[in-house]
């Protein structure tokens, strides 16, 4: 009975995302994201089978979100308005923040000789646990239209994989860690930081560690400060920073939920220090609830 129930909840929306979809991108491109909003369009659409409200989320037993891919999406907005005038000046509480990635890129070198680096599609190499969720922080409006966001707390880190066309991976820690952005409803830019992939107690092939293990290669001590080696012996694992923009598309006054779409650039691991770091490019949906 409960598979059952979880399977008619999920026929029951597919019909509703796309025009969620529709509505968020056509937003994307009115306020000048249009590469954004074409990766979101394809990416929501097809992913369309598993949006719920939020009551609709709370309302399921742990049967009915096993298995289902449930767990990994963001709620759906389905009432208010697009009119962010809507949305009164003030200070607000954020809270059940959550964002959805659809759309992960990397910076990569030209193959063509004097070609520019672009961002490339990858293949996502991670299972349905990269959505960050229950996040809180704050939210101001003002009444010139000025907007800010901040994030404080939560599931704001999910280590994630992805593999380039030519089979390469990149592993990063997706993240927007302590956002602070300012700027208008329409687009809050800001800043995030980017902790490192593995903590210092982590112990590479060599047993070598930053708070822990071996100081060096024990099979080549004499070398051990040799600049080849010593960028493999001494281990960093300073946070490092990456920012983003969030943009609101709809707004519910009356139950104070908020969402809209995002994009984000922020470095993949790098190794604990041992190599330098890809940009990655993270595209996506995000809601909130205002208090």
């Amino acid at each position: 009975m409960a598979l059952r129930a979880a399977q008619s909840a999920k026929a029951g929306v597919r019909a509703a995302r796309p025009n969620r979809a529709t509505a968020v991108v056509c937003k994307a491109q009115k306020v000048g994201q249009a590469a954004a909003a074409a990766a979101l369009a394809t990416a929501m659409v097809a992913g369309s089978a598993n949006a719920l409200t939020f009551d609709e989320i709370q309302g399921l037993t742990y049967l009915q979100v096993k298995g289902s891919g449930i767990a990994n999406t963001c709620p759906v907005l389905e009432s208010g308005t697009t009119n962010l005038k809507e949305l009164k000046a003030g200070s607000y509480k954020l809270e059940n923040f959550c964002i959805e990635p659809t759309s992960f890129t990397v910076k990569e070198e030209s193959q063509f000789k004097g070609g520019e680096t672009e961002f490339v599609k990858t293949k996502l190499m991670t299972r349905l646990t990269y959505t960050l969720d229950a996040m809180s922080g704050s939210f101001k409006v003002g009444s010139d239209g000025s907007a800010e966001l901040k994030e404080d707390d939560g599931i704001d880190y999910a280590a994630t994989t992805v593999q380039l066309p030519g089979g390469e991976r990149v592993a990063f820690l997706f993240t927007i860690k302590q956002f602070d952005g300012k700027g208008t409803l329409d687009g809050i830019k800001g800043d995030f930081l980017v902790p490192s992939y593995r903590g210092s107690s982590f112990l590479d092939p060599k047993g070598r560690g930053g708070s822990t293990g071996y100081d060096n290669a024990v099979a080549l001590p004499a070398r051990a400060d040799a600049e080849e080696l010593l960028k493999e012996n001494v281990k960093i694992t300073k946070a490092l920073k990456g920012s983003a923009v969030f943009s609101v598309a709809k707004v519910d006054p009356v139950t104070g939920e908020i969402a809209g779409v995002f994009e984000s650039i922020q470095p993949s691991d790098t190794d604990l220090g041992a190599k330098p770091p890809k940009d990655i490019k993270v595209t996506g949906l995000w809601y909130a609830q205002l208090k």
